[in-house]
């Protein structure tokens, strides 16, 4: 058995064995909260080295500014780029969850992007009131009652639940770019770029987000609140009043 069958015939005996409405949560499982914590920083150097174009240390390299700064069109561009790139994967998911209205929204996003947009290094679907839905494995699985596990901090990655660090595997295997671009160099390229375009996102708001967790009494805390909050409610569970927004005060 491939390992890309290996993955899916374990999403699949995953999904029938959860089957049903995930459990509803509001409580934090960190039993790795060591290893978490080790990831946290080595990524928080990471971001800072690439994000700043220096190794400074995060308390140093991570001050708050007074005000957000402008967004910068290279890194902006790229980061369209990179999530045009991932739109195919999107779809595929809202197909698996049973929301071909989402499915349909993300299509015309992609084809308007990829044409109109030069390839999505632009975002006219958006002026067009497209604006389509993020979505991956993760959120399929817990459509389909999977429960959401205990937090963890993937390296690089950063955030994440051992339901959707799955499903990150999972999209990877099943990612339909590997068909679109069925040569091996065409398609490391693709990924290159989305992984790109992730952290030119990042860039873009990692000042904002510094306020709001590096400046904190615990960043580490911190920022597991923030995304636990933000991925529950993103997948319908968590009450928007609920959620602590680190843009609020920009």
């Amino acid at each position: 058995m491939t390992s890309m069958a290996k993955v899916l015939a374990f999403g699949a005996a995953l999904l029938v064995a959860a089957c049903g409405h995930a459990p509803v949560s509001s409580a934090v499982n960190d039993p790795h909260e060591a290893v978490n914590r080790v990831w946290f920083q080595r990524n928080l150097a990471l971001a800072g080295a690439v994000t700043r174009g220096d190794s400074a240390p995060a308390d140093t390299a991570l001050e708050a500014p007074d005000a957000p700064p402008a967004r910068h069109p290279v890194r902006h561009a790229l980061g369209n780029f990179g999530a045009n790139l991932g739109l195919p994967g999107t779809i595929l998911n809202d197909l698996l969850q049973l929301r071909p209205d989402h499915a349909t929204e993300n299509a015309l996003r992609l084809l308007i992007n990829t044409t109109i947009g030069l390839g999505g290094l632009f975002d006219p679907a958006s002026r067009l009131g497209v604006h389509g839905r993020t979505s991956d494995f993760g959120e399929t699985l817990h459509r389909w009652g999977a429960p959401e596990g205990a937090y963890v901090v993937l390296p690089v990655f950063g955030p994440s639940t051992e339901r959707d660090a799955l499903g990150l595997v999972v999209d990877t295997v099943m990612d339909p770019m590997r068909l679109i671009l069925p040569a091996s160099r065409e398609y490391n390229v693709s990924v290159g770029a989305r992984l790109a375009g992730r952290f030119a996102n990042a860039a873009e708001y990692s000042d904002l987000l510094d306020a709001n967790v590096i400046n904190t009494a615990d960043p580490y805390a911190q920022a597991r609140l923030l995304y636990l909050q933000t991925r529950r409610y993103h997948l319908g569970i968590q009450a928007e009043d609920e959620i602590i927004d680190p843009y609020a005060d920009f």
